[in-house]
């Protein structure tokens, strides 16, 4: 605790203020000096479950009574949002904590930001793990290789069967990086669910930053064999990365274009230029681009 006081001696924290706090999403070396002082600075800390929360802070050496901590989770965050705006009022920091992760993201938390900036009065986050941004991290996806507007975050898919096909084909047709987050339960239903998506890749993270973390690559089509090749691949959360869709080879775009100005420019502005000027899908010109570079000097350039 002493560095993290240390880091934080000169920082402002205002009383009156919610600090959004990002705790680990297993690893408990995660978590930042930055949190560490303000959990510890807090007068009261909202959480997703206080038995959760008072084990991880008894696990850092931080002393909170029961009375300290106030349960906000997805059942009555109207209801906890409004004692939270009591506390601020009154003067007392307050912090909110998800059970693991960044909270507002794909846990609750949202609405009580909401409601705290409704009400004129300052949230400060504090960024940290994030279930999201780690898969992202290790799935080897170049920026250059994604669509104008980066990834689509899906979160956790419906539970209804003819719901979660009906989402499955609108991903079919995204040609972005899709994160999808799913539990252990349902992650063989998923699996199932993910088939249309044939030999679009996917980069399965499974208990990101725990003991027995596994990272994999697979054809979508593939996850449901892999799942079954050892049981203990049912255990666990999922943080998975649809990787962009593949270039349609049915409908391949007219390579002279893209020929031309690889001559003359950087493949990323090459390839943006030539998705401006001919409409085709910048991720399909982008795999083109980067198999004309691969290819011998006398075969990329003939017919140019």
């Amino acid at each position: 605790m002493l560095a993290a006081q240390n880091a934080c001696a000169k920082q402002n924290y205002p009383r009156g203020a919610l600090y959004v706090v990002a705790t680990p999403i297993g690893n408990l070396a995660d978590i930042t000096l930055r949190a560490l002082h303000v959990l510890q600075l807090a007068d009261v800390i909202a959480c997703e479950d206080t038995r959760h929360t008072q084990t991880l802070l008894r696990a850092y050496g931080i002393d909170k009574s029961n009375a300290q901590l106030l349960a906000a989770h997805q059942h009555n965050e109207a209801q906890a949002a409004q004692t939270v705006l009591e506390h601020l009022q009154s003067g007392l920091r307050v912090a909110y904590v998800s059970d693991a992760g960044t909270p507002a993201i794909s846990d609750p938390g949202a609405r009580l930001v909401m409601c705290v900036r409704m009400a004129g009065l300052a949230v400060v986050p504090l960024p940290g793990v994030s279930s999201v941004t780690t898969a992202l991290s290790v799935a080897g996806i170049p920026a250059d290789a994604q669509q104008q507007g980066g990834f689509l975050f899906a979160g956790f898919l419906p539970t209804k069967a003819a719901e979660r096909t009906a989402v499955v084909h609108l991903l079919q047709k995204e040609e972005r990086t899709v994160v999808l987050l799913e539990a252990p339960h349902r992650i063989q239903a998923l699996a199932t669910a993910l088939l249309p998506l044939g030999q679009r890749q996917l980069t399965i993270g499974r208990e990101l930053t725990k003991q027995f973390e596994e990272i994999a690559t697979v054809k979508a089509q593939d996850f449901s064999a892999w799942l079954a090749q050892d049981a203990n691949r049912l255990r666990g959360e999922f943080a998975l990365v649809l990787h962009p869709a593949p270039m349609d080879t049915g409908n391949a775009p007219d390579t002279r274009v893209l020929k031309l100005l690889l001559a003359q420019l950087p493949l990323k502005t090459a390839v943006k230029l030539a998705a401006d000027i001919t409409g085709e899908s910048r991720n399909g010109l982008y795999e083109l681009a980067l198999a004309l570079k691969a290819a011998p000097a006398d075969s990329a350039t003939e017919s140019a």
